[in-house]
Order: structure tokens, then sequence, then C-alpha cells
């Protein structure tokens, strides 16, 4: 059905000089022993379309914090994320949830996939919650899932798939619906040198392809070191390294 060839929906820019993210002012914190503590504060942040970032620190820093929120996935304390221009926090929560289903991709350390399913059924969930036809969906994550290397693959469940090709799999269902940004949270935590080295360079070479922003968290230097900005949190506040 399918030559292999990624065929990349049109996006809409950002308006002209507004990044496609911008944070500002972020906070969050939690209670701990009846004390309130400080993860991040006041933090400000820009992403621009097909800007790569990695963010690196030790644990505990709010790496991993930062990102879930970035992504929607938490609410900050107090601050905005505007998305082109958009305070997405200002949305209501069925229209919050469709923005991430369709503008953000996830890739966790862990990949999430449903071990009942098939690679192509786990890759057509994003695809089904947008409300594409079967046919559709199925086109989609063929597609994506033949230029993450695993057109023969298609039919496995994800119990008869390594780590790396499931790992491949939770990318390909992250850009299926070819998201604005890409969020990963250490998503080679779990494999050896020879496949995290294989998924730096298959995550670098799409962000390139499918133009989109890619921020990860990792302890991982050297895919740090592919990213065209470093960061780590400081005090709260994201810093630029050199």
């Amino acid at each position: 059905m399918d030559d292999g060839t990624l065929h990349s929906t049109s996006r809409k820019s950002s308006p002209e000089g507004v990044p496609l993210i911008r944070v500002r002012n972020l906070s969050k914190g939690y209670e701990s022993s009846g004390k309130k503590i400080e993860i991040l504060n006041g933090l400000d942040f820009d992403l621009q379309g097909r800007d790569t970032v990695s963010i690196v620190g030790a644990s505990g820093i709010g790496k991993s914090t930062f990102l879930h929120i970035l992504g929607t996935l938490d609410r900050p304390d107090g601050g905005a994320i505007l998305f082109k221009g958009q305070n997405v926090f200002g949305f209501e929560n069925g229209r919050l949830a469709k923005f991430r289903n369709e503008s953000i991709g996830f890739v966790f350390q862990f990949h999430h996939l449903l071990s009942d399913f098939t690679a192509m059924e786990n890759v057509m969930m994003p695809a089904f919650i947008k409300g594409m036809k079967n046919r559709e969906a199925g086109e989609l994550a063929e597609q994506i899932l033949v230029r993450v290397g695993l057109k023969d693959r298609l039919e496995h469940r994800v119990t008869q798939l390594s780590g790396g090709e499931q790992q491949r799999v939770a990318i390909a269902r992250a850009l299926v619906l070819n998201p604005a940004v890409l969020l990963a949270d250490e998503p080679t935590g779990n494999l050896d040198k020879h496949n995290s080295d294989k998924l730096h360079k298959l995550i670098l070479s799409l962000n390139e392809e499918f133009n989109m922003a890619l921020v990860v968290v990792t302890h991982n230097l050297e895919l740090a070191s592919y990213t065209a900005r470093k960061m780590t949190i400081s005090d709260g506040k994201l810093v630029e390294m050199g």
C-alpha cells in the first residue's frame, strides 16, 4: 500500500516573530512533610519550530516535571504556556485534550504500548482519537512504521518485539499525526548502547523530516551533544549550557 515515502501534512506556522512555544514565569511545587518544595520557579523558555533542545542534569531538579507541563500532561501552579501565541491552559478540557493529541508527540523511557495489540494498532490509536476512519488511520500508521524501520513488524504484537523495536513503535505512535513538537523523556534509558545510538540518529533525522521541534530530557550526554541547544535546571529555572 505504501512505498515508504513520508508525506508530511502541511502545518500552519506561528505568526511572524512569535516562537512556536513560549513559556513565561512557570512555577510548580509539591507538598512534602507539610512544607512546599518549589521545583520550578519563574521559569522562562522559548522554543522555535525545528529547534532541538536537550535538558540534562541530576535527578530531582525538575526536568520531567517541566516536560510534563510543557506537554500539558500536568498543570503548573502559575505562569503561562503559549502555543503559537495562545495560552493552552486557558483551553477547556476537551479542546486541551484535542490540542495535546494533534500537536504534541510523546516518547517516554517506558514505552506505554498496549501489549495485547499489534504495532499497527498501537500506532493507529492517536488517529482514532482524532476521529479518523480505519483505512486512513491504517495508511498513516503503516507509513510511519515503515519509516522507522518496522516494515516487517506491522502485525507483530508488542510482546513479540525487542526493546529497540518497541521504542520505535512508540516513536511512530508519537509522530503519526505529524505533531509540531516531539517531547522525549529518557527515550533510550532502557536500551543498550547499540540500540541507543540508532535511536538517537533516528530521532534527529525525523526532527528534520517532520519539520518539528524536539525537546528531550536525558542523562545521556551523547544524545544531548546532538541537539543544537543544551540546557539544565538551576534554582527552578532553565539555563543554557555551553
